[in-house]
């Protein structure tokens, strides 16, 4: 099918993967660290504090979530949108008037769960299960919901701080949720059902069928897997969340290192796009074998970086691999386990990439206080993207002769 004929009679659905995508940004990691002062300020918090309690209750998400994305393959997105999206409202609503350690707590696991974990697994669940042959465009064109919020969220944040508490941030956070809340089920008005068009045995996955979860678990393919699910999120989130240590150890003014972002963000909804064409193509398998390699490039450059135009360079870098993570998961899982049990499967995927974006800013912030500093554990995390690319490598290529050789478009509602 041509690509605009694709996008118009498909604009619907691929409009609801963005505002999914979009509305997760809520309990993302990067919208949370943009208050972190306001935080600990509020609550006393030192950075050691402030990042364990993080880390548990992003890790207590990661279990429940392991469960709780399963609900997509038993229910329709738009029904679970009615507990998420509200849910998630409320949530930021008792970050603004909550006062108590405890409830902060309580607080940033579900903005974890709901936010992180339930919209973005909605979103590409979504994706994954209407469509077929044009699904790495589908996700690509999802994530760009979220590459928008990133890029637009820390600016709009920043400047709203002259005007606002950063509680009130949390009231106008909620009400927006609650505003995109009807558009979004109107885009849905008319949603595939689970068991809809893509569900044919052109959507089953390796020796032409669907595997269940418990399948996926006990395969000796899954779990060659892991350190690829891990390592994105633990070391991308610990980048993220180091990068004021990063400034003070390389000597950069933090404006100047931060004004690096936008250009991490444009390169990954470049191949965002490029990388959804690309699945589409070739397949996942062919881009899954190269996928962790910008990583291991980005934080060796950075890592050696003497000035901010090589830091820059990196970043780049670092965007290509960001932008290939938006699309070849979910893409992944589809194409070798199938969609019927895309929600179960997914969610193991899910709960493993928050369980890392958990842990690996408390492995970083421990090795700092033993005196590593991040540019110096960047090294080896190189070696450990290269490791978990060669294990990629490795389970792939016996895999994909396993794989179904045909796929066809979903058309339509």
């Amino acid at each position: 099918m041509p690509l605009l004929s694709f996008l118009r009679e498909n604009v619907r659905f691929l409009s609801a993967g963005g505002l999914l995508s979009f509305s997760s940004c809520y309990g993302q990691t990067f919208f949370i660290a943009i208050l972190s002062a306001q935080i600990m300020g509020a609550y006393g918090l030192s950075d050691g504090a402030w990042g364990g309690l993080y880390t548990i209750s992003t890790t207590a998400s990661a279990v429940v979530m392991f469960w709780a994305g399963a609900l997509a393959d038993r229910f329709r997105v738009r029904a679970l949108l009615w507990i998420v999206v509200p849910g998630l409202a409320l949530v930021c609503l008792a970050m603004s008037a909550n006062r108590s350690v405890l409830g902060l707590i309580v607080i940033v696991f579900l903005l974890r769960l709901l936010g992180q974990g339930m919209m973005s697994q909605l979103a590409a669940v979504a994706m994954a299960r209407w469509f077929v042959a044009r699904r790495g465009l589908a996700l690509s064109i999802s994530a760009l919901g979220f590459a928008v919020g990133q890029a637009a969220f820390p600016v709009v944040v920043a400047s709203l701080f002259v005007v606002l508490s950063w509680r009130t941030i949390w009231i106008w956070s909620a009400a927006l949720l609650m505003l995109t809340f009807p558009f979004i089920l109107r885009l849905l008005a008319a949603e595939r059902t689970p068991q809809s068009h893509a569900e044919t045995s052109n959507s089953a996955g390796m020796h032409g069928r669907h595997w269940t979860r418990a399948e996926v678990l006990q395969s000796r393919f899954f779990w060659m897997l892991l350190p690829m699910l891990l390592g994105p999120p633990a070391w991308g989130t610990a980048l993220f969340f180091q990068q004021v240590h990063i400034a003070e150890v390389k000597g950069w003014p933090l404006v100047d290192y931060l004004a690096l972002i936008p250009l991490l963000t444009a390169l990954s909804v470049v191949v965002t796009v490029l990388s959804g064409q690309a699945i589409d193509r070739f397949g996942s398998a062919r881009l899954a074998i190269v996928y962790l390699m910008p990583f291991a490039v980005a934080f060796l450059v950075i890592a050696l970086a003497e000035n901010l135009a090589m830091a820059a360079v990196g970043m780049a870098i670092f965007g290509v691999g960001h932008g290939i993570q938006a699309t070849l998961p979910t893409a992944f899982w589809a194409e070798f386990f199938g969609t019927r049990h895309i929600g179960s499967i997914k969610a193991v995927s899910t709960s493993i990439m928050v369980f890392g974006s958990a842990v690996g800013p408390g492995i970083s912030g421990a090795l700092i206080d033993f005196g590593l500093t991040f540019p110096e554990q960047m090294i080896a995390i190189c070696i450990y993207f290269v490791a978990a690319n060669i294990l990629v490598w490795v389970a792939v290529r016996e895999a994909r002769t396993h794989l179904p050789s045909a796929q066809v478009d979903v058309v339509g509602a």
